[in-house]
């Protein structure tokens, strides 16, 4: 039973997985704040694509 549990203490693949979580949700929040800061500049250029495309379409 002791080796158990000297075995689970020294077990470090489950920090492993939580640094994985982590380093994605801040892969996450970084992009939801760019593309929130970039949200005017997307619309006004697929706006404008938009608009060609419909006057070249006639």
């Amino acid at each position: 039973m002791k080796t158990f549990f000297k075995s689970f203490a020294q077990d470090e693949s489950g920090a492993t997985a939580i640094e994985y979580g982590l380093i994605a949700a801040l892969i996450a929040v970084a992009l939801i704040t760019v593309l929130g800061t970039l949200k005017d500049s997307l619309v006004t250029t697929f706006t404008k694509v938009s608009t060609t495309l419909t006057d070249a379409a006639k």
